[in-house]
């Protein structure tokens, strides 16, 4: 019983008290706009190009796009990135292959085509350009080895 008045009485301050207190100084990344007004247009990024690559941040982290892909197309027939990326096409145009384990299934059955839920490559491999983060890290990648 008296657990149950503890977190009604809990449930009631968090309710009421919490949000006013909360929403005081909160500001969201759009700024003091209100939800309805609409947000400032920031131009268009150029997308960067590496050669070879972006260094990654971690060991397992999905390779960045160092090209442009906004002429690319991934619809549920189509996936462009293929035309260089693919088992038969990667040496001739001198681009990496598709993972290994891009041809598995979620049962780990190895498959000859790539597997549906590795399909939209931008989900996980991304382009980068030169921009200013929206908020601060301290994040550091390790040592590379």
């Amino acid at each position: 019983m008296k657990n149950t008045i503890f977190t009604t009485t809990a449930t009631v301050f968090m309710l009421l008290l919490l949000p006013g207190t909360l929403a005081a100084g909160v500001e969201s990344l759009r700024g003091p706009l209100p939800l309805d007004a609409p947000a400032k247009i920031f131009p268009a990024k150029k997308q960067q190009k590496a050669e070879g690559g972006f260094e990654r941040g971690w060991k397992q982290q999905p390779p960045q796009i160092p090209h442009e892909i906004d002429k690319d197309r991934i619809s549920l027939r189509e996936n462009t990135c293929l035309k260089c990326h693919s088992k038969e096409n990667h040496e001739k145009e001198k681009a990496p292959e598709v993972g290994e384990s891009h041809y598995v299934d979620r049962t780990g059955k190895k498959l000859t085509k790539i597997s549906q839920r590795r399909w939209f490559c931008n989900q996980c491999h991304v382009p980068q350009v030169d921009a200013q983060p929206l908020v601060g890290t301290t994040f550091e990648p390790l040592p590379q080895k």
